[in-house]
């Protein structure tokens, strides 16, 4: 593979095996929730990717100690930061990349627990919003400065001085990570003020499933929150993490969507090994929306099986709120559609790696779909007359994985930079090449 493209050529037939990396979004959660706990925790599965990398980073930065037993397998000394109010490091200068699973919550935790962090990322990590989360931390004693640009990283934290007096408000209609960040350090906040404590959502929560992931881990942890339809969540003063034997990282159901869609494209069969209908990963409802367009599915507790047909698929108009990141590979399987397909409720596309509905519509509009798109939603006509394309990718690894699905027309296409996909998955394009024919 060069280091700035990739050549992809038209292709027939998908089929065969796969089996996943480990999920970000638990690996990132279970590292850090290991990290608070009072003891050791073994953490298999964990996937290994730039942000991963980056948490695992910063908590040895922070004086946890990790030793990594096996490519995927760690284990995790946790802290006691119910005994032990601060890590162990208490000042330090902290790089995350462009991990959103890394930074908001660190941000949480250091926060809460106190020090003097520098917290920065790339570039366009300091052009993603933290304003919600960081103003929620604020008013609760949290002490903690705009370094850059007013309502983004890089951010300086210092020591806080707690107090809670009334339910802690929290924005949930930009960005789910922002409630994940303080559910995850709730714990603390009640540790250190002696108290129950009320989280409160303003607006309409957008991602749910991501917020279900947070609150299953935490009670693997120890700590069981009570969530009142969504809007309301009560963590009693008494809880506390404990460390876990061993956690087995399932896959991940974000990678998936791109498999699965091989099989509906590609004729199948493709099985995909690590997820399956026992995950806790919302994005596991992507099966749903293949089956919409015409996927014959057979799902097991972990695994799933995926085969296409001959012909267009069934053109869709849908709300994919729920699963805003596989919702990108239904935007590029809309290329093979019947009719115009309607991705709908994506607003929090805006605010990821890149402005993800921007970048759909300019780079689809290059194979020669005709896009429409607004504040939340896009619109995709299938290309009467396909044309080759360099596909931007934005340094963002969804991108370039999704756009890998576009060489079933009669073109092939050109993916520029295909090694940003080392954010979640490095040897995608590998895998990849071994399925299609």
């Amino acid at each position: 593979m060069a280091d700035d493209y990739l050549d992809l050529n038209q292709v027939n037939q998908a089929k065969g095996e796969v089996t996943l990396p480990g999920s970000k979004s638990i690996s990132n959660r279970v590292l850090l929730l290991a990290a608070l706990a009072e003891g050791k925790t073994r953490l298999t599965g964990v996937l290994k990717s730039d942000d991963t990398d980056v948490m695992l980073a910063a908590l040895k930065t922070l004086g946890v100690r990790i030793v990594q037993l096996n490519h995927d397998e760690y284990e995790v000394e946790g802290i006691n930061a119910f005994d032990h109010s601060q890590f162990p490091q208490t000042k330090a200068d902290i790089f995350l990349g462009n991990a959103g699973t890394a930074f908001r919550p660190l941000t949480a935790a250091l926060a809460v627990m106190g020090g003097d962090y520098y917290l920065h990322g790339v570039p366009r990590m300091h052009e993603r919003p933290i304003k919600d989360l960081v103003e929620t931390l604020q008013s609760i004693g949290c002490n903690i400065e705009y370094k850059l640009n007013d309502g983004y990283p890089p951010l300086q934290i210092n020591t806080s001085n707690l107090n809670v007096s009334a339910p802690i408000e929290i924005e949930g209609s930009v960005s789910s990570q922002f409630l994940t960040a303080l559910l995850l350090v709730s714990p603390l906040i009640t540790r250190k003020t002696q108290q129950d404590i009320q989280i409160k959502v303003k607006g309409e929560l957008i991602s749910k499933p991501y917020i279900a992931i947070t609150l299953n881990l935490m009670e693997r942890f120890g700590v069981k929150v009570e969530n009142n339809n969504w809007s309301h969540f009560i963590v009693a003063k008494d809880a506390k993490y404990q460390a876990i034997s061993h956690l087995a990282v399932e896959g991940d159901a974000s990678s998936a969507s791109y498999f699965m869609a091989l099989g509906l494209v590609g004729g199948g069969p493709i099985r995909i090994n690590g997820v399956g209908k026992s995950s806790i990963q919302g994005d596991i409802k992507f099966a749903d929306v293949l089956v919409h367009m015409g996927a014959d599915i057979q799902l097991q507790d972990n695994s799933i099986e995926v085969r296409g047909h001959k012909g267009l698929l069934k053109a869709f108009d849908m709300d994919f709120n729920l699963i805003p990141d596989a919702a990108m590979t239904a935007a590029v399987l809309a290329l093979y559609a019947d009719g115009p397909c309607t991705l709908r409720n994506i607003a929090s596309w805006r605010v990821k790696e890149t402005d993800r509905i921007e970048a759909m519509h300019k780079e689809l509009e290059k194979l020669g779909a005709i896009v429409s798109s607004g504040s939340d939603w896009l619109r995709i006509e299938p290309p009467k007359h396909w044309r080759t394309a360099s596909i931007d990718t934005y340094d963002d690894h969804r991108m370039a994985m999704c756009f890998s699905l576009a060489v079933f027309g009669p073109v092939g296409v050109r993916i520029m930079d295909p090694n940003c996909v080392a954010k979640t998955f490095p040897t995608y394009f590998d895998v990849y090449k071994g399925l299609v024919a």
